[in-house]
């Protein structure tokens, strides 16, 4: 349970910041608000390769802290269960969702990608059914502007319509009317009705000197629909193409340097994202258990910052990598051997030496930074409650007497 609550509130937060520029984006282009959400969906996917191990790392974190700071670690390592042991079932868990990780980059996120590249395509393109935007000219064709000051009905009723249009031979009508609607045309899919009501016509032609001026109750005026170009095939970007398909073509002899350039960098970039997932849960356990006498939870800080700027180190090795300026091999398997290392010797240092403590030095100092600040801040509240001064009254109202003070060695007081 705890690694489906940490799983869906990491990929809730990416979403969430993702959604804001989608939003953006979509009123930008004049998109419904629906198509954000089929958006948001392509990019699950790619969220929950980071999610899936976040999920896997706090959830053995949060229990193996609640069995440490309960005190029944201690009986279990007591009885003879080493961590070793004890990390059996959070391999198991491990290796599943590795497997179902693996899945996800090699197969569904290439797919989601393409499709989430596609519905950005047919956004621009007007495909989606693109709205009409109110006190703009909209420019519906190439010598076509248009222009309308309210609608109502979804868009289907139209208000105070302004209209220019330019033909190929010089001649200009520009109408304006009170009303008007758009119909389908069943004869030509490609043009629409704009069905104008109370309004007027001015036209203007190179061969005739004064523009004629017609007023009429009811005028369809057709529309024709731009072109909507078909959307590219998968396999553009490297990130669209499948596991086996980046294999092929990293060692093509055909494929251009670039390509085989990107398509190795993406290739190790999605291996070693998996690969690390064996790691953690060795990293959960060496952060999981706090010193002796504290419930400090500074470990859990410190995996999530280790997760996610191993993450980002593996986005930037594969930017670097894919333009060829260092081997992939290097660039994204050098982290991975770095981070294995010190997690294992995080993991050496809980399990097999006595007394150790993977972050103590880290605990130490935030341990001493927390009472400097209570001693600050506490200094603070204390020099408020300062004693009263010669003539004021305490806080009580009562008068303040000065009591006498005894000399040592005579044994008498001194008068005051």
């Amino acid at each position: 349970m705890p690694m489906l609550a940490v799983f869906f509130i990491a990929a809730s937060l990416l979403a969430l910041d993702k959604m804001l520029t989608l939003f953006d984006f979509v009123a930008t282009q004049g998109g419904p608000v629906a198509i954000v959400f089929k958006m948001l969906a392509n990019m699950m996917p790619e969220y929950a390769s980071l999610a899936i191990p976040l999920g896997l790392m706090l959830g053995i974190l949060f229990a193996f802290r609640k069995l440490a700071t309960s005190s029944e670690l201690d009986v279990m390592r007591a009885v003879g269960l080493s961590y070793t042991r004890l990390l059996r079932v959070p391999f198991l868990f491990a290796i599943v969702l590795a497997a179902f990780n693996l899945v996800i980059v090699s197969y569904i996120q290439p797919l989601s990608r393409y499709y989430y590249e596609e519905l950005q395509f047919e956004l621009r393109s007007g495909a989606l059914g693109a709205s009409i935007k109110v006190g703009e000219f909209n420019s519906l064709q190439d010598r076509t502007a248009l222009r309308v000051e309210s609608s109502r009905d979804d868009g289907r009723q139209l208000e105070g319509i302004f209209a220019r249009i330019a033909t190929a031979s010089g001649e200009v009508m520009v109408i304006s009317a009170r009303e008007g609607q758009f119909f389908a045309n069943r004869e030509n899919p490609d043009t629409v009705i704009l069905r104008l009501t109370d309004g007027q016509i001015v036209q203007e032609s190179p061969t005739i000197r004064n523009p004629r001026v017609l007023t009429f109750a009811s005028h369809d005026l057709p529309i024709d629909l731009p072109k909507i170009e078909q959307f590219r095939r998968r396999g553009d970007k490297d990130r669209e193409y499948f596991l086996p398909e980046l294999l092929r073509i990293g060692w093509s002899p055909n494929a251009t340097p670039e390509m085989r350039a990107q398509s190795i960098a993406n290739l190790n970039y999605r291996l070693v994202e998996v690969a690390m997932m064996f790691l953690l849960p060795l990293l959960a356990v060496a952060l999981a258990v706090p010193p002796k006498r504290s419930s400090s939870a500074l470990g859990v800080f410190v995996s999530i910052v280790m997760v996610v700027a191993y993450h980002k180190v593996n986005e930037y090795g594969q930017d670097v990598s894919s333009l060829g300026r260092i081997d992939p091999m290097l660039a994204l398997w050098g982290p991975f051997v770095v981070f294995g290392a010190l997690i294992v010797w995080m993991y050496w240092t809980l399990a097999y030496v006595p007394g150790g403590q993977p972050i103590g030095g880290l605990e130490s100092v935030f341990s001493r930074l927390a009472k400097l600040l209570v001693r600050q801040f506490g200094g603070r509240q204390k020099h408020h409650h300062h004693a009263p001064h010669d003539g004021e009254l305490p806080q009580d109202g009562s008068p303040h007497v000065e009591t006498p003070q005894v000399s040592g060695g005579t044994g008498a007081p001194h008068a005051v």
